[in-house]
Formats: structure tokens, sequence, C-alpha cells
């Protein structure tokens, strides 16, 4: 190695950078020479520092953008992760199957499967750099696996961007003196229209209460529709609303991460503190007590039921957002070196604390709703959309300065469901700039393109039959389909890259090899774990309705095939690489199960997944 020392006067020294050849490509190692001359001697250290990866790719294109500070990734990771199921569904289920007996198949899924799948994709994207499709350079074959993860982000953006306008739409409605949902004197109502003091039959309770039918009749009007196949035309108001929701998506992601890193801090933080405000106001009410004592109260029995266990394995799955392609994208733009392993361990905490803090908000509101009306709690106690649209909005209607409370809740619905729409599109974008190159100069436009055509797509969910397009959406677009992308993420990762490959990739960023407990989670748990759910999926099925309508047939069939649409991108891009490769079927396979930049290796006849020890090794 070429280096130049240069002596200097007393107690000084310098730094003397090794001279390269102006042609040469990519990252050089530096030689730190440190002189120092005391009483006449000199004193050399030498260094050699070898540049991470970050800092340039092999192209020597200019380095890829990188989170403002880490603050801004982990609040954006938490933002996607902590979304409005934690607030209308892990509740609803704690307390439906033994209340604080659920955590124990919760936590333990939550160990098995959750973190190392979360920690999985945090450190795939953060080593190689790209988003859900050009990480497959590890393993060209799985690379429709990437695609298919960027679908399913991009089918969830249509109708989840419907939920956040349906906020907006209840905030406008806030700013009253009298809150719409309170009576049955409004133009929507209909003659079965009850306040709850009226309702001679509790199991009546939900089919004409004004706030029900403020949903149902006043918001999506829903009466003006005969079923799917006669949707009509949007409604302008959810239109206008939805419009705003676009805007406010484009703006935050149209410069990368730079601007998406500075709106989570309001998004991401704002919940937070409507849920503590919520919390003490809510156990202040009477009733209140009792609602939380029946969200924590014990029944181990209920651990006896297979199903508990089911709902609890569902819920891991889609509450942490892994298989979105979102946790690739983020970690993507951190620095190579940045500890991924105490993000994942940080923010899977954080998201589970979460769902179980929301729990006391959520049922110390429905512990006072069921004081207030003198009925079973179990007859107020409901998830999805009824419970933060119907239940949560009536009960903060008898508050005195319900107003107020109405527009605080709605803030947060909205904050919790715009930062994980920004990581649904960010999943999309960062994805396709990435796998084409040429969109990378035209970020603004690509991520206005984007969001213009799911905002065409979504005008389905908000005309008066939108409620059916937005449910069968909500039932086949990220279902089976998101287990199916992340039990193939993890054999490609685990069994064709390699867990002992991968765990050496963690090393050279972290400094730190992931212990044996983790890797045997990503080659034996975890894929086991994905299995099952699939199986489970496919058993349990049950065609999609909203109250009492069924779908017909021929929009289960349209649903079935959003489903496959995704999930046969795997097999359609591995035939395709394996047909455009030159050479004998197993020189194609050889080349397409290797790294990129191992391929030379295979020239070479060298193919670690042609042997033994490549299979056994953990």
């Amino acid at each position: 190695m070429l280096t130049e020392r240069v002596a200097v006067g007393l107690m000084s020294s310098v730094v003397a950078p090794e001279k390269a050849p102006s042609n040469t490509m990519g990252p050089k190692e530096v030689e730190l020479i440190l002189v120092k001359e005391q009483n006449g001697v000199q004193v050399t250290s030498t260094t050699l520092v070898a540049p991470t990866p970050s800092q340039t790719t092999a192209s020597g294109e200019d380095e890829r953008e990188t989170w403002g500070k880490k603050i801004d990734f982990l609040l954006s990771v938490i933002g996607f992760a902590v979304d409005l199921a934690n607030v209308w569904r892990f509740p609803y289920l704690c307390y439906k199957n033994g209340g604080g007996a659920f955590l124990v198949p919760y936590m333990f899924f939550m160990v098995i499967a959750g973190m190392p799948l979360f920690y999985m994709e945090l450190a795939l994207g953060q080593y190689n750099r790209e988003g859900a499709a050009g990480v497959w350079k590890i393993c060209p074959l799985f690379k429709g696996v990437g695609f298919t993860v960027i679908l399913i982000s991009l089918y969830v953006g249509f109708y989840y961007n419907v939920i956040i306008s349906w906020a907006l739409f209840y905030l406008f409605s806030s700013f009253t003196g009298d809150l719409p949902w309170v009576h049955c004197n409004n133009s929507w109502n209909s003659p079965n229209c009850s306040d709850w003091a009226d309702n001679s039959s509790v199991n009546d309770i939900y089919k004409a209460t004004p706030a029900q039918e403020y949903f149902d009749r006043g918001v999506l009007h829903i009466q003006d529709s005969r079923g799917i196949n006669d949707l009509g035309r949007p409604r302008w108001q959810l239109t206008c609303c939805l419009g705003v929701v676009i805007v406010l998506l484009y703006f935050s992601l149209w410069k990368g991460v730079k601007t998406s890193g500075k709106v989570v801090w309001i998004t991401a933080t704002m919940p937070y503190v409507v849920l503590t405000v919520l919390l003490l106001r809510g156990v202040t009410l009477p009733g209140a007590i009792d609602g939380i004592k029946a969200y924590l109260s014990v029944d181990f029995l209920k651990l006896c039921d297979a199903k508990v266990w089911i709902e609890a394995a569902t819920q891991i799955c889609f509450s942490l957002g892994v298989g979105f392609g979102v946790l690739i994208a983020f970690s993507s733009y951190n620095k190579f070196s940045n500890n991924c392993y105490r993000d994942a361990i940080i923010t899977t905490s954080i998201n589970s604390l979460t769902s179980f803090f929301s729990g006391f908000v959520v049922f110390s509101f429905l512990g006072y709703m069921s004081f207030k009306h003198n009925v079973a709690l179990d007859k107020v106690a409901r998830d999805g959309a009824g419970l933060v649209f119907v239940i949560y909005p009536e009960a903060i209607a008898t508050l005195p300065g319900s107003s107020v409370w109405a527009v605080i809740f709605f803030i947060m619905l909205l904050t919790l469901g715009i930062d994980s729409a920004m990581g649904g599109m960010e999943s999309v974008i960062t994805g396709l700039i990435d796998e084409f190159k040429c969109l990378h100069k035209h970020r603004e436009l690509f991520t206005l393109f984007i969001v213009t055509s799911t905002f065409l797509i979504s005008l389905f969910c908000v005309t008066n039959g939108g409620m059916y397009v937005f449910t069968l959406l909500d039932h086949y677009a990220a279902g089976t389909s998101i287990l199916f992308g992340v039990l193939i993420e993890a054999i490609g990762i685990a069994w064709f890259y390699g867990v002992d490959r991968f765990s050496d990739d963690i090393e050279e960023m972290i400094g730190q090899r992931p212990g044996l407990y983790w890797r045997l989670c990503w080659k034996f748990v975890s894929p086991c774990f994905l299995l099952f759910m699939v199986v489970v999926s496919f058993a349990t099925f049950n065609p999609p309705n909203y109250g009492s309508y069924e779908f017909p047939q021929w929009a289960n069939t349209v649903g079935w095939c959003l489903a496959m649409s995704s999930m046969t991108m795997v097999p359609l891009y591995a035939i395709y690489k394996l047909c455009t490769l030159p050479g004998k079927f197993c020189n194609r396979l050889a080349y397409a199960i290797t790294p990129e930049k191992d391929h030379h290796l295979v020239a070479n006849g060298e193919v670690r997944q042609f042997t033994l020890k490549h299979w056994l090794v953990v």
C-alpha cells in the first residue's frame, strides 16, 4: 500500500490518505497515520479504515439518501406499525379471548415469530439498501415476492385511505355545538331510529341508534345502494375528504424520507398524547372501572380453545406490519452500521405496549356506556370500524364539552391512520424506483402518479355502495396473500440465501452476530408458524358480508383474483428468471439461487446451494 508520511511540529498530527488510481470505482481503504513528536522522538500509529458500503454504490453513484436523524426512522416505523387496529382490534380480542390470559398466546407468538420476522426485514433492507424487490439480488429466483408485497401495499392503499377520509369527515362534523349523531331528527334517519333510552330490546341496540344511522346513512349513504352491483356516484363530501388525505400523503412523501421523517414527529406522537388524555377522562366516568376489570379479567380455560391461539397468531401477523415491504423500505435508508437489532426490540415492544394501553382507554368508555344505558358490557363491546365510528362517538357525545372531545378523538384517528398510509405508499414508491432506476430522478412525479392512481381507485369506496367495495378489498387484498408473502420471504432468506450468510451480513453491520435463538427462529420456527397460518387461513376462510348483505359469487371471484394476482408474482417471476438465463437448466437454476455478487463463482462451478452443508448449517 502506498502511503505518504508527513512529519510535523511539536505535538501535532496529520491524516494521510491512500492515493488511489483515479479510474478505480467503489469504496477504498484509507490508512490513517498519526505522527507525533515529543522531545525529538517521533511516535507513529497506523490504522486502516474501510468505508462502509453506505458511502457509495458499486457503480460510483451518489450515496443513498438517509434519515435526517435516527429518531426519524424509529418514529416512522412505530407510526406505521401502530395503526387503527391497535385501537379497534387488540382490546376486543383480549376481552373476548380470556382477558389477561390472551396475553399468553399473544406474547408467545410475538417472541417466536413477530420479533424474529420484524428483525429479519429491518436487517434485510438495511444491508442491501434497496426496496422490497431490489433486495432480492441475494437470491434472484425469489424476486417475485418483492413484487408481491409491493402489490399488496398498493391494494391496501386503495381502501385504507378511505378510513382516514371517514375520520376527517367526522372531524369536520365535530365542529358544532350539537353533534349530528346524537338524535334521530336528522334528514338521513329512518323510522327505525331510536335513542338508547327508547330501545325496548337490547338485541336491537345497534340496529337503529343515532350513531349507527349517522355512520351508515349520514356518512356512507348505504341506504341508496342495493348492493355492490349498484354503487352510484362518488359522494362529493367523502371525495373531498379523500382528496385532502391524498394531498397530505403526497406532500409528506414527495421528497422522500427527509420530509416524511419530519411529518411523523407529529403523526406518531400525537396518538399517545390523545390516548393519555382520553384515559385520564375515561377513568373518571361511572362504570369505567368495571369495564377495565372486564378487559383484564383472566380466564385461563379459554387457552384450551384453539381459536384463541389462532386469533393471537393472526393479530401478531398483521399488527407488526411485516410483509408489506414497509420495514424493508424504511430500513434501506438507514446508515449501514445502524443497530437494527436494537430497533427491532424497541419498536415491537412499543407496538405491543400501545395495543395493551389502548385497551384501558377503550374499555373505560365501554364500561361507561354499559353503566349509562344499563346493559351488559358484551352488548356494547365490538371491534372494527363500528367501535371507532359508532360506539366511541356515541360515548363521547354524552360527555360535557362533547364537541371538544370528539375533535380530539378524531384527530387521533387521523394521525394513527396517516403515518400507516405513508408507510404503505413509501413501500410502493421505494420498491419501484429502486427497481427501475430511471425513476430516481423523477421521484416527485412518480409519487404524484402513485397517489393519484390510488385516489382514482379509492373513489369506488366513497360511492353510495362504497362500503361493499371497501369490505371486499379489506377481506381479500391483504389476508392470505400477506401470510403467503412473508412465508416465501422467510424461506428465501433462511434456506436459499442461508441463515449463516444472513447472520454474517448482520455482524458486518452491527458488529454482533445474531444468537442461536434468532437463527433457529428464522430457519425453523418462523417458517413453520407461517406455513401453519397459511393453512389455517385457507381452512377457516369465510366469504365476506356486510351486516345481512351477502356478496354475489362474481364479487367473491373478483376478490380471489385480487388476492391471487399478488401471490402469483412469486411463481411467474421464478419462471421468467429461469427462462431468461443462459445455459442448461441446472446452470440457470444455479445463477437464479446465487446472490448476484457471487455469480462469478457459479462460472467456476462453486454453488453453495448444491452442497449439503448449506442446507444443514444454522
